[in-house]
């Protein structure tokens, strides 16, 4: 398989600003790169030293190459704040902002979400967090997108400081979904190949069958995959080469467990300051704005923007 960069380096580029979703869904998936720059007017040299310090993290991966897992990972055990857009949309249609209700009115109409609409979703929150260390999940994925995260967060003073690319082989994760099992009253998950249930077709708990999830499938992965190359390998050849502040780190590896000391590596060596848990609150596991969703919203949500 040719190379990520390779494939990078003869990806054409995409139109500018293009509106999409909030899910993960295959339209409008055309991400560019970003122009990043950690100049802040008027700050201290001390203040950019401290700012280079922080944590603001993008993580990219294949589809099924461990994104969530080791994202989870780390929140659980360091002091980070893991951002996922989903959540956010959600909690700003929960409490009627401003935001929340333009975005409502415009996936009530079947609508995709304007760049700049996602933009206000997302950076309502980044600017609480000039001090904190974190991750953002499920944004930008276009050149609109990019563009205007950039210019917000170099007027913030604030830009991102770290991008991960997981570099799983295709084949394995090909195999590793093809021999996926799941319970889905429960989301346990069984493979074949190494987490095998007791009894094959049944969950180890209740006992009742097991299913395949309908994109468990050699089809729908080779056009997931199509649609990561198209969309991130332009964003990880432009960090490669042009990026001024976000250091791009490539982990490859065939399991987490194989990538996770990897990144643990690369996140003790440059943030020194990033401290470990003595205790973690149920509620920071998952997203800043978990605590504020209702079950309600949650649902109003998945259906207008098609994730779930």
């Amino acid at each position: 398989m040719a190379s990520l960069f390779t494939r990078a380096s003869s990806s054409r580029a995409s139109s500018p600003l293009t509106a999409r979703s909030i899910s993960h869904s295959a339209s409008a998936l055309k991400a560019l790169p970003f122009f990043l720059n950690n100049l802040r007017t008027g700050t201290s040299s001390a203040d950019d030293h401290h700012d280079r310090k922080m944590l603001r993290m993008l993580m990219f991966g294949k589809p099924g190459a461990g994104k969530g897992t080791l994202s989870a990972r780390l929140v659980k055990k360091y002091d980070i704040l893991s951002l996922s857009t989903g959540d956010l949309l959600r909690q700003h249609i929960a409490e009627r902002t401003e935001v929340g209700r333009q975005a409502e009115e415009i996936v009530a109409q079947g609508n995709l979400l304007p760049d700049d609409v996602m933009l206000k979703v997302v950076t309502s929150k980044l600017d609480l967090l000039h001090n904190k260390h974190w991750i953002l999940d499920g944004f930008p994925r276009t050149l609109g997108q990019g563009k205007l995260l950039d210019t917000h967060l170099h007027n913030q003073g604030v830009p991102l400081s770290l991008v991960v690319n997981l570099d799983v082989p295709d084949q394995v994760i090909l195999s590793r979904i093809s021999d996926r099992w799941v319970h889905l009253p429960s989301g346990r998950v069984y493979n074949m190949s190494y987490n095998r249930p007791k009894v094959d077709g049944y969950d180890d708990e209740t006992g009742e069958p097991l299913t395949k999830r309908p994109d468990d499938n050699p089809e729908i992965f080779s056009r997931r995959l199509t649609q990561f190359y198209a969309s991130t390998s332009p964003l990880l050849s432009y960090y490669a080469s042009h990026s001024k502040s976000a250091r791009l780190v490539t982990l490859q590896g065939e399991t987490s467990d194989e990538i996770w000391p990897k990144l643990e590596a690369v996140l003790r060596g440059s943030f020194q300051g990033l401290r470990e848990r003595a205790e973690t609150p149920p509620w920071r596991r998952h997203s800043l704005s978990d605590p504020f969703l209702t079950n309600k919203t949650n649902s109003v949500a998945s259906k207008s923007t098609g994730s779930g």
